[in-house]
């Protein structure tokens, strides 16, 4: 993380968003405090808070992806939750826990998978020798038996076993078909055979009672706690070798990687570096209403308070601390403003930056400039039926346009109004494209033409598109 400097922060995640420089720069400069604050000594760094960001702006305009793509970028684990859920029947601004709850199953997924990485290789080594040890298994040495018969009548005449020459013989056949299985396995040829293998069932309820706590922690697991004393149930499934091979290799990834040290990590890195967006933050706002809806909104501010200011929460992989972690709030605020918010919720967000309206020309790069634009997307989607879709400047313009237009007739949702028109643009040709290969070129007038069906009156238009 030392690498990413504020400017190259913004240089990545302008590989993947157009515009909005501002917020990309707030976002930017608290990732880089979280690296200050580590490098501070350790009597302060402790009293380091985070510079947590409110992101003011309409819908479609980036704030999401912003926040995702920052998380993405330092691998931090990543939560988004919308905070009108709080003020639903059956919350009114209970449960606000379980944002941490969820950022903690994120950091033990990704925890998990980096250290799954880590043995893999060992792993698929273990899995591909229980694959042959099933296609062609070692025969086993036989022992001397009582013969049921004789144990029967109190008599101890016991069966023999094979002879040492017969059990050799054996073994240096099934050695043999090993040595072949083996080749074949390496060459790929038994990818499709269908073997029997136990698998672990998951369809079991858990085992336990009902506690004290939050809905979704109520009902206490003893399977869990009491873990492999209770024995895992299995069933016997036929599957293909490739299918077996990929549920060997996790279930040998699993033996191999240390449970505890996982919990442990996956604490501590949502601990510092989990990143918490909250969504619909203006849905919330309100101080001064005494009845209806807007007192269970000051309830989910005063709720969700603790968790900004710095709380612990009870998890099941114990006590997690949110003093550390990074919140970023979001909203449209049309109808109220952040200073509606509670004065301690308000000082809590000290980074303010405005999100501003996307313009045509904004469209157009968006249309092609991020790495995983909207054309190059439908690019990929077409090749897979063999057709070579090419859109032309003329095009890309003409649709920018189009998406502008609409979004200034009706409701202005941003970047997602050119999803409708990309849909609408390319519907008969991608139902078509299975049974048509070849290239299909996009061009203005082909656009235009394609809009002209649609009555371009504001009612119609935000219906359709």
């Amino acid at each position: 993380m030392e690498h990413l400097t504020p400017r190259k922060v913004v240089e990545e995640l302008d590989k993947h968003i157009i515009g909005q420089d501002e917020a990309k720069k707030a976002v930017a400069i608290a990732l880089r405090n979280r690296l200050r604050r580590m490098l501070t000594h350790e009597d302060m760094k402790d009293e380091i808070t985070p510079k947590n960001i409110l992101m003011i702006g309409p819908t479609g305009v980036g704030k999401t992806e912003i926040a995702r793509r920052l998380a993405a970028l330092v691998k931090a684990p990543f939560v988004k939750v919308e905070a009108t859920k709080f003020t639903e029947v059956g919350y009114v601004g209970r449960d606000v826990d379980s944002i941490i709850r969820e950022l903690i199953e994120t950091s033990i997924r990704m925890v998990r998978a980096e250290k799954t990485e880590l043995v893999r290789a060992k792993a698929e080594k273990h899995a591909e020798e229980r694959l042959i040890d099933i296609l062609a298994p070692l025969p086993r040495k036989e022992k001397a038996q009582l013969n049921p018969l004789a144990a029967l009548f109190g008599m101890q005449q016991k069966q023999e076993p094979a002879s040492q020459e017969e059990q050799d013989e054996a073994k240096s056949k099934a050695e043999g078909k090993r040595e072949q299985i083996v080749k074949l396995l390496a060459d790929g040829q038994l990818e499709e055979q269908v073997i029997e293998l136990d698998v672990q069932d998951n369809r079991q309820r858990p085992i336990g009672f009902m506690g004290a706590g939050e809905p979704g922690e109520m009902m206490v697991d003893m399977s869990s706690i009491l873990g492999d004393m209770l024995g895992k149930k299995t069933v016997r499934k036929k599957m293909a070798v490739k299918e077996a091979r990929r549920y060997l290799i996790e279930e040998e990834a699993d033996k191999l990687v240390d449970a505890y040290e996982i919990e442990t990590e996956a604490v501590r890195n949502a601990e510092e570096n989990g990143i918490v967006f909250i969504d619909e933050f203006d849905k919330i706002a309100g101080r001064n209403a005494t009845m209806g809806p807007d007192v269970s909104r000051e309830g989910v501010q005063r709720d969700i308070l603790p968790i900004v200011e710095g709380s612990t929460v009870q998890t099941k992989y114990g006590p997690v601390r949110t003093k550390h972690m990074l919140f970023i709030a979001a909203g449209a605020f049309h109808v109220s403003k952040p200073s509606d918010l509670i004065p301690e919720l308000q000082g809590r967000f000290p980074i303010r930056v405005e999100l501003q309206t996307l313009s045509e020309e904004e469209f157009r790069r968006i249309l092609t400039e991020p790495k995983g634009s909207l054309v190059k997307q439908y690019k990929a989607l077409l090749e897979a039926d063999g057709v070579d879709l090419i859109v032309d400047d003329g095009a890309i313009e003409e649709i920018a346009a189009t998406a502008y237009r609409i979004n200034s007739l009706g409701e202005n949702i941003g970047a997602r109004r050119l999803h409708t028109v990309m849909e609408k643009l390319l519907e008969d040709i991608s139902f078509e494209a299975p049974e048509k290969s070849g290239k299909v070129v996009i061009d203005r007038e082909f656009v235009r033409k394609a809009f002209e069906k649609i009555n371009m009156d504001a009612q119609r238009v935000t219906m359709i598109l």
